[in-house]
């Protein structure tokens, strides 16, 4: 298997992990660790079985069990998840700012950046912001 770490994913997750993640969104069917066995050959069942348990506690896998054997698949797509992380970390930072004049700092930082990325970016985050204004209608 070819690999790329996926640079916005390899903030949040681990090689391996997003690997996994890259072969069950593949597949896009229940899947058990002996499934993914051919996929890693130079990675030991135990440590399969380990990444798996660990992507479904940071609740990115639903797992259901089949007699003594766990089959997983992913709880987002590929595009839902990088939306879930983001959520997550933006939640977190606004969350850590403590009072109204510590999110200001957050917020400017990341207007600069937009506008940094992609001037045009800056119209659409205005246009989100209207959006959210006017009661969340995207």
């Amino acid at each position: 298997m070819n690999f790329r770490p996926n640079p916005t994913l390899a903030s949040f997750l681990g090689p391996l992990e997003i690997q996994m993640l890259e072969c069950l969104w593949r597949r896009a069917e229940e899947t058990s660790v002996r499934d993914l066995q051919p996929d890693f050959p130079a990675t030991a069942y135990t440590t399969l079985m380990t990444t798996l348990d660990r992507l479904f506690k940071k609740g990115l896998l639903e797992r259901t069990r089949r007699g003594k054997a766990y089959l997983y698949l992913t709880r987002y797509t590929r595009a839902g998840l990088h939306d879930h992380l983001a959520r997550g970390a933006i939640s977190r930072l606004l969350e850590s700012a403590r009072g109204h004049g510590a999110v200001r700092p957050i917020l400017s930082t990341f207007v600069e950046a937009v506008g940094r990325k992609d001037a045009l970016l800056l119209d659409e985050l205005e246009a989100l912001i209207r959006a959210e204004r006017l009661g969340g209608k995207r």
